[in-house]
């Protein structure tokens, strides 16, 4: 009896035991479910942004053409003024005195003219018979064309004269806005160091934004322009070159974008050699007159369309000393981090050059959770072209 207790005991124990195994083997830990995102292959194009500094359609500067005192300023500024109003009055007195010498001059000319002239006349008759010379014919002649000669210069030196005159009063060569006087009345301008400019006058209904491209950007310009041109039929290709040319952005101080697109209108003929930089010039349209000269802007603009580039969130790469890298996952549903080469970005997105192949998956969130050799269970993330989640 006590043999059969044993061995009940000892297979109730063997029960147990196995019933307890059989329950740790069930028990499975399941792969953890990440988040990630393919490999998007596609052509892009590539904006980037300059500093430009703007300017009026024109800014004319307003010279003292002669030297005097000014007598009189007539604009309110910083007001809009008109073609041909009258801006400064310069003390005209020493210009009226060199206009009625100069007058004198011309009326003496036309004098000693008209004596020449009757001179003449009654040498001629005299001389065809033979009552006179030949010699003094030739010198009635001469005296006249002389005379007439001197008329002629007197007539110049009144109009120069007059000319001088009129630049004593100084008025605007163009419609536009003007800008704070530099000199005020009674100051002595047009000779250094007294005042020569004294004022601007911008037409501002359309500006200039003037930036510089750098060598390498001006040539991935050139070269995509070029490629473009010579694929005839890719209509698609020469559409988005030219709209980007003429669809300029202008993003202002206050980081807010202006309403009206511009266009590339100048492209330097050279490349700045102290700089590495080529000078282009764009023009916006400004009938708010919002924007004025001298303010500091930046232009984005299309500089090139990469073609098939791999791009992946800008979220799923890690930084470590300027090296990128990110967590793909292969085949096998396991993690590997491989190092990658970075382009441009394209709104939330990063081009990448090297590394990475066309539909492999990419870790899109939970990076800190994931290690290299890991195996996960793959969530495959829907993005729209901002990058963000359908």
């Amino acid at each position: 009896m006590k043999l059969f207790s044993n061995r009940l005991i000892a297979l109730v124990l063997i029960s147990i035991i196995f019933h307890s195994c059989g329950k740790k083997q069930s028990v499975q830990v399941q792969p953890p479910e990440i988040p990630v995102v393919e490999v998007i292959q596609k052509d892009v194009p590539i904006y980037q942004e300059f500093v430009g500094q703007v300017y009026g359609l024109y800014d004319i500067p307003i010279r003292a053409r002669v030297e005097g005192w000014v007598e009189g300023i007539y604009f309110i500024e910083g007001s809009p003024v008109y073609k041909g109003q009258l801006l400064y009055y310069i003390d005209p007195e020493t210009y009226e005195a060199n206009v009625a010498e100069k007058e004198s001059e011309l009326a003496e000319a036309k004098t000693n003219l008209v004596k020449a002239q009757n001179d003449l006349s009654r040498i001629r008759p005299l001389a065809e018979i033979n009552a006179v010379s030949k010699s003094d014919l030739d010198a009635a002649l001469a005296n006249e064309g002389a005379c007439e000669a001197s008329v002629k210069a007197a007539k110049a030196n009144l109009r120069a004269a007059n000319i001088l005159l009129s630049y004593t009063k100084v008025k605007s060569p163009i419609d536009g806005i003007i800008g704070k006087t530099k000199a005020k009345i009674g100051e002595f301008v047009g000779k250094d160091p007294n005042p020569v400019i004294l004022n601007v006058v911008s037409t501002i209904d359309t500006i200039r934004v003037q930036f510089f491209l750098t060598e390498n950007y001006y040539l991935a310009y050139a070269r995509n322009a070029a490629r473009i041109d010579s694929l005839k039929s890719d209509r698609r290709a020469k559409q988005e070159l030219e709209y980007g040319k003429r669809n300029l952005e202008l993003i202002l101080s206050d980081n807010s974008v202006f309403k009206y697109k511009g266009k590339v209108d100048f492209i330097d003929r050279q490349i700045d050699p102290t700089t590495g930089c080529i000078l282009l010039q764009a023009s916006f349209p400004n009938p708010e007159k919002i924007l004025r000269p001298g303010q500091f802007a930046r232009i984005k603009g299309l500089i090139y369309i990469e073609d098939n580039a791999l791009l992946v969130p800008q979220r799923c790469l890690s930084e470590l000393q300027g090296k990128y890298s990110l967590y793909v996952v292969n085949d096998s549903s396991k993690i590997e981090r491989r190092d990658v080469e970075t382009g441009p970005t394209v709104d939330s997105f990063w081009v990448i050059t090297k590394g990475i192949s066309q539909g492999e998956k990419v870790v899109y969130e939970g990076i800190q959770q994931v290690r290299e050799g890991m195996t996960i269970k793959p969530e495959i993330v829907e993005l729209n072209e901002k990058g963000q989640k359908k």
